[in-house]
C-alpha cells in the first residue's frame, strides 16, 4: 500500500523455497494528496477509495485461499490519522495493515533485489523512488551496510512544489534545492559512493527506464531483466520532461506512462540528484523490490516454523 498505488501479488511457494507469481493487480491510489502541503492526513475520499480497492483485492485473495500480509509505506506511516485508517480498513475488509518504518522498507527492497539480480557477492547501491519517500541502501556481499529512507517522493514533492502539475523555473529550482538538502541531511551519505554498480526499482525508475528505451530503441518496454541506462540517457529524459511544462505536453514524450505524467517531473528530479550526489554512471533495473521482499520474508518465517 504505497503513496501512489496499491499492489497485490499472489504467489505459490515451491518445494525449494522459491516462489512463482500467479496473479497480480495494481490500482492508483494517492494517499495524503488532498489536505495540506505534506502527507499528513488521509482524507475521507482517499480512505473510501483505499477500502474499495482492498475489498476487491480481498475477493481475489479469498479465491486463492492465500495467506495475507498487507504492508503500508510512507503516506500511511506518517498520517496523523494512521490508527483510525488502519482500524477502519480492518473493520470493513478484515485486512490487518502493518505500517512499516522506512529502514525496514529499504531492507525488504534489498531482499527482493537479491532474489532477482546476482548481487550476493557485490557491493551494490539500491535506489527505490516511491510516492512519499526514497529508499537508498548500500549492500555488500548480501548484507545491508547502510540504509536510509529520505522524505522525498514523486507524489509528496508534486503536492508541495507543483500542486497544479505545471512547472515553472522557480518551482523547479526550489524543488531541486529541497531534494538536495533532504538527502544531505544524512551526513555520511558521501562516504557511500564506493560500490560496484547501482540498481533501481519501482514505478518512477521503471517509468524513466521506459522512456529511455522508447527514445533509444523505438520499441515498447517489455523486458525489464538486464535493462540498464546511463547518466547521459537519464539527463536527456530529464531535459525532455522539464521542458514540458504541463501534463499534456509531457504526454507527448516517447514512452511516457500516462498515469504518471503529472508526477514524473518530481520523480526525475529526485533520480537525477541521486545520480549526481552518488556519482552514478549507470543503473540496472530490478523487477523485484518491496513486494517480493515481503514474500521472501514470509517464506523464511514459514520455513522456520516448520
Amino acid at each position: 500500500m504505497g503513496t501512489n498505488s496499491f499492489h497485490l501479488i499472489i504467489v505459490k511457494i515451491k518445494s525449494d523455497g522459491s516462489f512463482k507469481i500467479i496473479d497480480r493487480e495494481k490500482e492508483i491510489c494517492r494517499l495524503g494528496s488532498h489536505e495540506g502541503k505534506n502527507l499528513s492526513m488521509i482524507s475521507y475520499e482517499e480512505q473510501e477509495l483505499a477500502i474499495s480497492i482492498l475489498s476487491r483485492f480481498k475477493k481475489i485473495i479469498d479465491i486463492y485461499n492465500a495467506q495475507i500480509r498487507a504492508i503500508a509505506t510512507s503516506a500511511i506511516r506518517e498520517a496523523r490519522n494512521k490508527n483510525e485508517f488502519i482500524h477502519e480498513v480492518k473493520k470493513r475488509t478484515g485486512i490487518k495493515v502493518e505500517a512499516i518504518e522506512g529502514i525496514e522498507e529499504a531492507e525488504l527492497i534489498y531482499r527482493g533485489i537479491k532474489n532477482f539480480l546476482p548481487v550476493e557477492d557485490k557491493k551494490v547501491l539500491c535506489v527505490d523512488i516511491g510516492g512519499g519517500s526514497t529508499e537508498v541502501l548500500l549492500g555488500n556481499n548480501g548484507k545491508s551496510m547502510f540504509a536510509v529512507s529520505i522524505k522525498v517522493g514523486a507524489v509528496r514533492l508534486s503536492k508541495k512544489f507543483f500542486p497544479d502539475y505545471r512547472l515553472t523555473q522557480d518551482s523547479i529550482v526550489q524543488c531541486e534545492s529541497f531534494i538536495e538538502n533532504e538527502i544531505l541531511e544524512f551526513n555520511d551519505i558521501y562516504s557511500k559512493r564506493n560500490y560496484d554498480f547501482a540498481v533501481g526499482t519501482s514505478g518512477t525508475i521503471f517509468a524513466i527506464a521506459s522512456m529511455v528505451h522508447a527514445i533509444n530503441y523505438s520499441t515498447s518496454f517489455k523486458k525489464i531483466k538486464g535493462f540498464s541506462f546511463n547518466a547521459d540517457q537519464l539527463n536527456h529524459v530529464y531535459d525532455l520532461i522539464l521542458r514540458a511544462k504541463t501534463k499534456e505536453e509531457r504526454l507527448k514524450i516517447k514512452g511516457m506512462e500516462p498515469k504518471r505524467a503529472d508526477i514524473i517531473p518530481a520523480g526525475v528530479m529526485i533520480l537525477k540528484k541521486i545520480f549526481d550526489l552518488f556519482n552514478i554512471n549507470g543503473m540496472q533495473i530490478s523487477d523485484y523490490a518491496l513486494r517480493e521482499g515481503i514474500v521472501l520474508e514470509m517464506i523464511q518465517k514459514i520455513q522456520e516454523n516448520k
